[in-house]
């Protein structure tokens, strides 16, 4: 893992979140992959607890831009949570996730799909009938059984648990992550 590039992506999205707020940016190492289109979410954490996360699957911008946009998009634009304050971003702690291309994971039923997953090696994107939903691989973390797992997943494209359709795509891929300190 290139910690270079992940010291780099962090201070990224930090600054441009800070500068939403008009605080001065800190110096920002340059990397070479900043320039290449890269698909990066956003995590935000207080305490441990989710405090926004906004993302691309697909790399189609340069990685440079892309984590800012989505740094910004996860403080202020997250429908889960109120924006971001200027009082919480000390105590917020930054993780960035460098997605590989999602590759398609064909399967005949869920239990061959349950079959399939690679619990805390798998970020799994589930989409049917136009809606699709996203769990980074670091949700195995706290939904570790793969049932479980799908189960949630389904709720987040907006289906019920148990819902299945020969229709379903599953699509994987996997992620190199960063985190800032704790903050206290």
């Amino acid at each position: 893992m290139d910690s270079s590039l992940g010291t780099a992506l962090l201070i990224r999205a930090r600054n441009a979140i800070a500068s939403a707020f008009g605080q001065p940016p800190q110096a920002e190492p340059d990397h070479p992959a900043l320039a290449q289109p890269g698909a990066t979410f956003v995590t935000l954490t207080q305490q441990g607890s989710l405090r926004g996360c906004i993302g691309s699957l697909e790399a189609w911008r340069p990685l440079d831009q892309d984590v800012r946009a989505n740094a910004q998009s996860a403080a202020c634009r997250d429908p889960r949570f109120a924006p971001l304050s200027a009082a919480e971003l000390a105590h917020t702690r930054v993780e960035v996730s460098l997605l590989t291309p999602a590759v398609p994971m064909p399967v005949a039923d869920e239990a061959d799909a349950l079959r399939q997953m690679r619990p805390g090696i798998d970020g799994l994107i589930f989409e049917c009938h136009g809606r699709r939903g996203t769990f980074l691989p670091q949700v195995w973390e706290s939904l570790p059984d793969p049932h479980q797992f799908l189960a949630h997943l389904k709720q987040k494209a907006g289906f019920t648990a148990d819902f299945w359709s020969p229709e379903v795509k599953l699509y994987r891929y996997e992620v190199q992550k960063w985190k800032e300190a704790e903050k206290p």
